[in-house]
């Protein structure tokens, strides 16, 4: 019997997007559904969804009161999905950047991993529609991260995952207060420090919004500090 699957996708002013993506999403499989995390979209994001919701059992949507940051969204997602039966559970970007048409390559790729990332660095660099200064930081952050921590990821920043429901509870899920990159990387390393199973898949990254980059100088300084201090952290047991 297929395992149950969550994907999780926060939501800000993606009323253009979203209907599509749910359809592409749950043509995946029966046993794929779909769960919104909006910050309460002023375009109406979240009534569109209710309202496909209401059609369809395999859509869900979780309203938060205001822009609270991508990691919480992420968090209370991860919760959502443990406090009921999947199996694997989903992150993944609402705005077509992160194809759907993966989502059974990393379900098949979750049969003998236990963190499955949609990789832009493991076959090259697959990165549409971003201009050389954002791919050059990125794809630097990436050897960066790994030169610090020693984890063999090589795209840590990568937002497009799956999870099997064993690794989100072995996690404290409490004690992850970084958002943006940083998040992705502290999610990745404390994975990676349980042992768990990590397998990267090629993915082809196409920045839907090109010249409308959410990069600011808060995420990369966040991003430099957070990778220092989960190896400190790491080297006093603390992780």
């Amino acid at each position: 019997m297929a395992e149950k699957a969550l994907v999780v996708v926060p939501t800000y002013n993606e009323r253009e997007n979203i209907e599509r993506l749910i359809a592409a999403v749950v043509e995946t499989g029966p046993q794929v559904e779909m769960l919104v995390v909006d910050d309460n979209s002023p375009d109406g994001t979240a009534k569109l969804v209710e309202d496909l919701a209401a059609r369809d059992n395999r859509v869900h949507i979780l309203h938060r009161p205001g822009k609270l940051g991508l990691g919480s969204a992420y968090l209370a997602g991860f919760r959502y999905a443990l406090e009921r039966d999947y199996q694997l559970i989903f992150e993944m970007d609402a705005d077509f950047s992160h194809d759907p048409r993966y989502l059974k390559d990393f379900l098949a790729a979750s049969r003998e991993a236990d963190l499955v990332i949609g990789s832009r660095y493991i076959s090259g660099i697959n990165v549409v529609n971003w201009p050389m200064s954002r791919l050059l930081l990125s794809y630097g952050a990436s050897i960066y991260t790994r030169i610090i921590t020693g984890m063999p990821v090589k795209d840590p920043t990568a937002g497009f995952k799956c999870f099997r429901r064993e690794v989100l509870q072995a996690l404290d899920l409490d004690k992850i207060q970084s958002d943006g990159y940083s998040f992705q990387i502290e999610v990745d390393f404390k994975v990676w420090r349980k042992k768990f199973r990590i397998k990267e898949i090629p993915i082809v990254f196409v920045d839907r919004h090109s010249g409308t980059s959410k990069m600011n100088r808060q995420i990369v300084l966040e991003a430099v500090w957070m990778v220092w201090w989960l190896k400190i952290q790491a080297l006093l047991g603390r992780l």
